[in-house]
């Protein structure tokens, strides 16, 4: 490969543009160039590096690299904006024959279960009739149905054959939400290379270099067609190529050019390639963004955990195989349950019927990446679980799923005891390290959005139970403004998805500080899963509603549980705890009690159809209810919606008091019944418009002069109301969000998770 690259021309960085003062850059100064050689990368030391460009280059001749190119190593502390994330779906066949109408439905199919993560346009790529020709490329703005129409639409103008057969296939498809340009076609992806779509990307994530990169690339005689991040991918992959195949035939592989990519890219990315260079092939990578492989139609006669050592392991026959790449498991479950998770700094190359797993090593100085040893997992989960059923959408779904999703976070985890034993709970990711977290100075939930609302509602039992401090932060202020975590702290990480990038973001930091790491999360084998010491999976099912129902209150239940645990060596509150566990096995019932509310909630969400604002009360325990409450109105029916700490009140907010406003207080029984009863009667004072929530039979004492609206709900032990207290609001903002023709469960601007800064 030398002989063919050794006239490659040095790629020249404006010297303004050569200089870093990041602290990741490990042995270089200000000013030192980063030197690329082809499948392996050159960082001189100290004594090497000259802010001369030539003397560099001249330096790194000396050590008979022919073929090098620089660009600047770029990583910024910059300011992070938060940023939605995108859908990726690739479909590989091998040996075995499927129309081109198949494969088009699997990769539409494919991007509908990616949908509810939020998007604003969408495209695919799909191999052309002949293997040497560019792919057929189609992106749209707008939601999945107008692709498929714009498709077919194309198809019909073209004649294309939806019948033609493929015995080797590879598509891809992606779902953007547009953070660097507007919602566009050509701004969508796959992006391309250029004339030719020699490489064509899809992307879920952010380049943070992508400016230099771009302007080097123009100086190289590339014309950028969009706006976006994404494009200098594919057009950095071209000229890699271009540069490797200058002279002679082609003997550069897919996986070097992609590889060589990844050496200049900084951000965080999931990526899959597809060339027509490279036929029947794909190449996905990873760095921070979620990505799988889904496999289908193994070997029967393997153990039902089959292990990748190499390409060649699933290549020995030629039995048919179907291979799938998404950004989230709904995606695979109608096709294959048995998947790879695959790992950050991982490339899969999906070539000839196998698999190769390498790893990438930003400062490997060997020639070929090491390749990895990794084992299918099975998903554990259903196709009946991703869909409607008899709801008309899945928020409403997943609300009234609430009373099994609890009994299934609870499964296996109660210990009812006996005349002799105490009743107890059983948490097996936990069990091993109870001792360290009962020692610990003080525990820090941390967390975004609604888990963190989960987080606050479930603080005030475990500091009872406990005697430990605990204090609340949200991952993104944590990170923004390094905030003390000490090796004696347990640091609780809260997420749904468990790929929450803030989340993640602040979960390195505290293993760099030392604490002992906690995951509670609702996915198996997430990110966060497998980064924390230890940790509570909440078990609620798939949640495919953007607005988060279900884990909401089933994270409420794993942290009493997890209070209930730690306290569990405390005598004196044993019967607190029993009390509790009671409540707990109960709670289901009185969910199913409070969801009768549902007509209700309608006919209230119809007298509020018009209201541009809505304030919403709450105090201890149901501090977290108010915010969470004011939240899923705000999220879905784009109503404006704040939660309040009533103890807060005078401080500003009853200037915004009037007859007109409705005001909601949450007032159920506990220790601060009495504070919410003044507040009701302070708010009555000034012509409030008030929403009461009450514990049953309770109506007239909150509301004696029939002044109000009150709401009844049953009544459970203190830690346990808020989840009992949610329903209620969240009923209130679905039936908002239809009667308001809004949707449910894709709201504007917003996505399931945030996996992207």
């Amino acid at each position: 490969m030398d002989q063919q690259l050794k006239r490659s021309s040095q790629l020249k960085i404006p010297r303004d543009q050569r200089r870093t003062t990041s602290p990741h850059a490990q042995g270089l100064d200000k000013g030192a160039l980063y030197p690329i050689i082809y499948g392996h990368v050159i960082v001189p030391d100290r004594s090497q590096i000259d802010k001369n460009n030539q003397t560099c280059a001249s330096q790194l001749q000396q050590q008979n690299h022919s073929f090098f190119f620089v660009f600047p190593l770029i990583l910024k502390h910059f300011r992070r904006r938060r940023r939605r994330m995108c859908g990726i779906f690739a479909y590989l066949n091998f040996h075995a024959n499927k129309e081109r109408r198949y494969i088009l439905d699997v990769l539409f199919n494919g991007l509908r279960r990616l949908e509810y993560r939020g998007y604003d346009s969408a495209g695919i790529a799909i191999d052309s009739s002949s293997l040497s020709s560019p792919p057929l490329v189609f992106r749209q703005a707008g939601n999945i149905e107008s692709l498929v129409n714009s498709v077919n639409e194309e198809i019909t103008n073209t004649e294309l054959n939806l019948e033609e057969v493929f015995y080797f296939h590879a598509g891809i498809a992606h779902t953007r939400w547009a953070t660097h340009g507007e919602p566009a076609p050509r701004n969508s992806h796959p992006q391309s290379s250029g004339p030719g779509d020699d490489f064509l990307v899809v992307h879920n994530g952010v380049i943070t270099n992508y400016e230099v990169l771009k302007e080097t690339l123009v100086r190289h005689g590339f014309t950028f067609e969009s706006d976006t991040d994404t494009e200098v991918i594919p057009k950095l992959a071209k000229f890699v190529f271009d540069k490797a195949n200058e002279e002679g035939e082609q003997t550069v592989s897919f996986c070097e050019v992609v590889f060589e990519v990844m050496r200049h890219l900084e951000g965080a990315y999931a990526l899959i390639f597809k060339s027509w260079r490279y036929p029947n092939e794909l190449v996905a990578c990873k760095r921070g963004s979620p990505l799988l492989l889904g496999v289908k139609e193994l070997d029967q006669d393997k153990s039902n955990t089959h292990v990748f050592k190499d390409a060649h392991f699933l290549s020995k026959n030629d039995h048919p195989k179907e291979f799938f790449l998404s950004s989230d498991p709904h995606a695979l479950v109608e096709h294959t349950k048995k998947v790879l998770v695959i790992e950050d700094e991982e490339v899969v190359h999906l070539k000839d019927g196998g698999v190769d797993i390498l790893k990438f090593e930003r400062r490997n100085g060997s020639s070929r990446p090491a390749s990895v040893e990794r084992a299918l997992s099975v998903l554990e989960m259903e196709v009946e679980q991703i869909n409607k059923g008899k709801y008309d959408h899945y928020m409403q779904k997943e609300i009234h799923e609430q009373p099994e999703s609890l009994t299934t976070t609870m499964r296996g985890r109660l210990i009812r005891g006996g005349s002799s034993k105490p009743k107890t709970v059983l948490l097996g990711g936990l069990k091993d390290h109870l001792k360290t977290i009962r020692r610990s100075r003080r525990i820090v939930f941390i967390g975004c959005g609604t888990s963190y609302n989960a987080a606050l509602a479930s603080r005030p039992i475990l500091e009872e139970l406990s005697g430990i401090p605990v204090s609340m932060e949200i991952a993104s202020d944590l990170w923004d403004r390094q905030g003390p975590i000490y090796r004696e702290d347990t640091a609780v990480f809260v997420s749904q998805s468990g790929e929450t990038a803030d989340t993640l973001l602040a979960l390195d930091y505290a293993r760099e500080n030392g604490a002992l790491c906690v995951g509670i999360t609702n996915t198996v084998g997430s990110s966060i899963a497998r980064k924390t010491d230890c940790g509570v999976h909440i078990n609620a099912g798939a949640e495919i509603g953007v607005a988060s129902t279900k884990a909401y209150t089933s994270q409420i239940v794993v942290m009493v549980m997890l209070a209930l645990a730690i306290g569990s060596d405390t005598i004196s509150s044993q019967t607190r705890r029993e009390a509790i566990i009671d409540g707990l096995l109960d709670l289901p019932n009185k969910i199913r009690e409070v969801l009768k509310l549902d007509e209700e909630m309608k006919d209230l969400a119809q007298l509020l159809i018009e209201e541009q604002s809505l304030l919403v009360f709450g105090r201890g325990y149901n501090y977290a209810t108010a915010l969470e409450g004011a939240l899923k109105v705000k999220e879905v029916s784009l109503m404006h919606s704040e939660g309040i700490l009533a103890g807060e009140m005078k401080h500003g907010p009853l200037a915004l008091v009037d007859e007109n406003l409705p005001i909601a207080v949450i007032a159920t029984r506990d220790a601060c019944f009495s504070k919410q009863q003044s507040v009701i009667q302070q708010l009555h004072a000034r012509k409030g418009r008030l929403i009461v929530m009450c514990s049953k039979g309770d109506a007239a004492s909150v509301s004696s002069s029939g002044s109000c609206r009150a709401i009844e709900v049953p009544q459970v032990e203190d830690c346990l109301q808020p989840v009992v207290n949610i329903v209620p609001l969240q009923l209130l903002a679905y039936h908002l969000t239809v009667l308001r023709g809004h949707n449910v469960d894709q709201p504007r601007n917003l996505a399931k998770s945030v996996t992207t800064q």
